[in-house]
């Protein structure tokens, strides 16, 4: 389910729960202390709103709400609690500040940028990480203290487990942080060209961030003790816990292209142009859209192309097929960037490079979402390709039998009753010339038959099937059962079936010579089958052209079936070819 609608809800929520708990605590007017903090908690839930709305596909956006929500929720809590809130309701608020913690120190961090773990090593880490926080939250709603009321001493059993166990939780926490730093560190030291500068900010923003919490934690420890905090250096603690990680990410986007943000002067004035690169559903939308625009497969193709190039931001992207076609979106001045297959080893596309900067994994994997549709493009453009072609086959086959066969037995029977008319012809003659007609006629039929039979139309597939067979000069047998013989189907189907048995048991006569042929229809499992089978001389599969049987094939599939065709020198031939059909 997407996060995308629930992000403004949260993002809002968020926000205004944590300025509705600093004023609540507060009171108005409120000092210019409360102000930046609520200042301080914004930045948060806006990123989260931004990046789950702008990359949907990635879990970093849900990942910063999570955390605002968490915060603005305990900041209420806190709010109401200096408001005299009945402790049910302070209580449960109050320890999401845990959680929001353990969010911000470890997983944040983390799984940035794209909210996967670096590894798979990582894994035990982010266990512990996450039953630490538990363990802390848990605890700490166990112990059952609200902000301010004071501790008046002994907790009961309760509180005692409930303060062990949010000791550990948090010590875990606290240590695990400080793993993980050291983690994005490393990751730092090890990143490409391209991200350098993306972990820089993370690792800058992390070290603020602990550090903050590491006053924080002095101050407060010292208060409990009975000293007077430094409110000063408290609230400077608070800044960094609450702004350096926002601040972090904010010019990771900005400066480093994370979202692929870029600055930049438009029109005559200057001012900030904030040119977010679509995400992958508006890129694949937009691809359907200009696919569907036409069926002409070069300009698919083109418009595939255009696609890519326009998604990514590229100075060029090519569609390579696997006979060679290419097709180019923009000016090919440069080596490829990225190139990357199209399933089902259809060819590859390739991504030039990008005057804004260079592609990142997230390009990579908006590529790798635009090679499926692309993949069945391309299979359309094919498709397309070899029915227009088949189609001028048919149309050519048609012209050359109607030249080739009726049309000089026309002429002949033309020539013929000319030379009757001239000389008087007596009764061989124009018994002669009668024969010659009826041959003509039956030829004509015959014609009429490669096209779409009569028989097809009035009697049904099997009743065709078996006329067609009736006329070959070997010995054919035609088997089907009884219900199938009254049961009709649509007309597509019966066409494509008839047509596929009929260059069956053509190519067998052409090539095989067979001494005999075998055809059966049936129905089972909502299909419909025809296995034409021949005991001719059979040929090799892997080297031997199939243009008739290739041209049914994309017919049948067209319909959703399919064809084969098993052969071996020697052992005769047997086609099997299907289409879906209710039962």
């Amino acid at each position: 389910m997407s996060s995308r609608p629930l992000a403004g809800p949260v993002a809002l929520t968020a926000a205004a729960s944590a300025t509705a708990g600093a004023l609540l605590e507060s009171g108005l007017p409120a000092p210019a202390t409360q102000w930046a903090f609520v200042v301080l908690s914004l930045p948060t839930p806006a990123l989260g709103w931004l990046l789950t709305v702008r990359r949907p596909e990635l879990r970093y956006g849900p990942l910063l709400l999570a955390a605002a929500l968490t915060f603005g929720l305990g900041t209420l809590g806190v709010g109401l609690s200096a408001r005299g809130a009945p402790e049910p309701i302070v209580v449960p608020l109050s320890v999401l500040f845990a959680p929001f913690y353990g969010l911000t120190w470890i997983f944040v961090p983390l799984l940035f940028p794209d909210g996967r773990l670096p590894s798979p090593r990582w894994r035990p880490v982010a266990w512990i990480a996450a039953v630490a926080l538990a363990l802390h939250t848990i605890g700490s709603l166990l112990m059952w203290v609200t902000p301010y009321r004071p501790f008046t001493g002994p907790m009961g059993v309760r509180g005692l487990i409930g303060a062990l166990a949010s000791g550990i939780g948090q010590l875990v926490v606290m240590v695990t942080a400080v793993v993980v730093f050291c983690g994005l560190v490393v990751r730092w030291r090890r990143s490409g060209r391209d991200e350098r500068g993306q972990y820089a900010c993370m690792v800058a923003g992390t070290a603020a961030t602990l550090t903050g919490a590491a006053v924080m934690t002095v101050i407060l420890g010292g208060s409990y003790a009975g000293r007077e905090p430094d409110w000063g250096i408290l609230m400077f603690g608070m800044l960094l816990v609450l702004g350096a990680l926002p601040a972090a990410i904010t010019v990771a986007i900005v400066r480093h292209r994370l979202l692929d943000v870029r600055i930049g002067i438009r029109g005559s004035r200057l001012h900030l142009v904030f040119d977010l690169r679509p995400t992958v559903d508006e890129v694949l939308s937009d691809l359907g859209t200009a696919l569907a625009g036409t069926s002409e497969p070069a300009e698919q193709l083109d418009r595939l192309a255009a696609a890519i190039r326009a998604g990514l931001d590229l100075r060029w992207a090519a569609v390579t097929l696997s006979d060679g076609t290419r097709v180019v979106a923009g000016d090919e001045d440069r080596p490829p960037a990225l190139e990357l297959p199209v399933p089902g080893d259809l060819g590859r596309i390739s991504a030039g490079p990008r005057d804004g900067g260079p592609l990142t994994r997230t390009d990579r994997r908006l590529l790798e979402a635009l090679a499926v549709p692309a993949g069945l493009a391309i299979q359309n453009a094919r498709l397309v390709a070899r029915l227009v072609n088949a189609q001028e086959a048919e149309r050519r086959r048609i012209e050359r039998n109607i030249h080739d066969g009726v049309q000089q037995q026309l002429v002949a029977l033309i020539a013929g009753l000319e030379l009757a008319r001239a000389t008087g012809a007596g009764p061989d003659m124009l018994a002669h010339l009668r024969e010659q007609a009826r041959q003509t006629l039956d030829d004509l039929r015959e014609l009429a038959a490669g096209i779409h039979p009569s028989t097809l139309s009035q009697g049904g597939l099997v009743e065709a099937v078996e006329e067609r067979c009736s006329r070959l000069p070997v010995k054919t047998t035609v088997s089907a059962p009884a219900p199938l013989r009254t049961r009709r189907f649509a007309d597509e189907i019966e066409g494509a079936m008839y047509f596929t048995v009929s260059e069956a048991v053509t190519n067998a006569l052409k090539h095989a010579a067979p001494g005999h042929i075998d055809v059966r229809l049936s129905q089972d499992g909502g299909r419909l089958r025809a296995t034409v089978t021949d005991d001719g001389t059979g040929f090799d599969p892997r080297t031997a052209a199939r243009r008739g049987l290739a041209t049914l094939a994309d017919r049948l599939g067209a319909l959703g079936g399919g064809l084969t065709v098993d052969s071996e020198p020697g052992k005769g031939t047997r086609m099997d070819a299907w289409v879906p059909v209710d039962d």
